[in-house]
């Protein structure tokens, strides 16, 4: 098993905010490893805009149970019927959902039975909760740091390489049904995981006016390279639903269509390559000549098909329709890198964590 930064991170906030609690002799300083488990964000960013709300959230939850025990007491049902009033409040408030679990903690912490005087009792509490939401909060800021640039390209490299695998295999009738079946379900997820990865470095804030520039345009950048991503996976989910029906379409239509599946993909391949540095920039051959795929003329080939008048001859129609918006998806990628390049000499994308 793999231990992750968000994993490191949670373990070091709960360690440093239980060992604060005891040093501060706050009675159950457990509360204050519970309350930076919740406090925890994936960013910065995210952790930013919701301190405040979780020092809301503690405040309201303390404030409602201290004013319930000293009116109905600390019943398990009235324990349960304040968690009801504070998860309504916290809604009507619109806070971030993260708030809540929070919240109803404060409440059970400050309703639970003790024989210490009550206000100076829910006083600690919600001293151990705020000391573990900001405990929460400096260690996210401060260790380790997430590059989700690099996350992000990782990601896509990776996810693409597995479809572009899968094209080459399933257009040459090698693929094993079952198999590639598993792997469109995981696909799916993946890409789910990229588009969240993409969330998260979209807010990642640029400190330096000098980096706004290239931020922006790596996010348009690597916007454009998960939408290809995306048409090439449709690609493949076409080539598997026409596999087993290709032996009815002519043997020189086949090959055809063989060849400029290859193109694409080879062309997403150099655009992967060219977008990770790993291909001479002063190559006259690296960008100018990359989409070689002439899928109108594949187009035709297929009209030539249609007026053959074949009972299956519609079920390439979806392939077609797929491979020209992937065509057109890879040519404005194309557009997007050179620009970048150009305005960018300097700067390259992060594509491996730094040791």
């Amino acid at each position: 098993m793999k231990l992750g930064a968000r994993m490191l991170k949670t373990g070091l906030a709960v360690a440093i905010s239980i060992y604060i609690a005891t040093l501060l002799s706050l009675p159950s300083p457990a509360y204050a490893g519970i309350a930076a488990v919740f406090a925890l964000q994936p960013s910065i960013y995210r952790s930013y805009q919701t301190i405040l709300d979780q020092l809301q959230g503690n405040v309201i939850g303390v404030l409602l149970a201290s004013l319930i025990v000293f009116t109905l007491g600390n019943d398990p049902i009235v324990v349960g019927f304040t968690a009801i009033l504070v998860i309504g409040i916290c809604m009507a408030l619109k806070m971030n959902e993260s708030t809540i679990p929070l919240a109803i903690v404060a409440v059970i912490a400050v309703m639970e039975t003790t024989e210490m005087e009550f206000i100076q009792f829910s006083l600690m509490r919600f001293s151990a909760l705020t000391l573990g939401i900001v405990a929460a909060f400096i260690v996210n800021l401060v260790f380790l740091p997430p590059k989700y640039e690099t996350k992000l390209f990782q990601r896509i490299d990776k996810t693409t390489s597995d479809i572009l695998q899968w094209l080459r295999v399933t257009t040459r009738h090698l693929s094993d049904v079952p198999a590639l079946k598993e792997e469109l379900t995981r696909i799916e997820d993946e890409i789910r995981q990229m588009d969240n990865t993409y969330l998260f470095y979209r807010e990642e804030r640029i400190y330096f006016k000098k980096n706004r520039l290239s931020k922006a345009r790596k996010l348009i950048l690597f916007r454009q390279l998960i939408t290809t991503t995306k048409k090439s996976f449709e690609v493949l989910k076409a080539c598997h639903q026409i596999e087993d029906k290709l032996d009815k379409i002519p043997t020189d239509f086949q090959t055809l269509l063989l060849q400029e599946i290859d193109k694409v993909v080879h062309s997403h391949e150099k655009l992967l390559l060219s977008t990770m540095g790993r291909i001479k920039k002063h190559d006259k051959e690296t960008l100018r000549e990359l989409l070689e795929p002439d899928i109108p003329r594949l187009i035709e080939s297929l009209i030539e098909v249609y007026q053959e008048k074949q009972a299956d001859r519609l079920m390439l129609l979806p392939l077609a329709s797929q491979l020209m918006e992937y065509h057109q998806q890879l040519s404005h990628l194309q557009t997007l890198l050179s620009s970048y390049q150009k305005y960018h000499q300097n700067e390259h994308i992060e594509v491996r964590q730094k040791d």
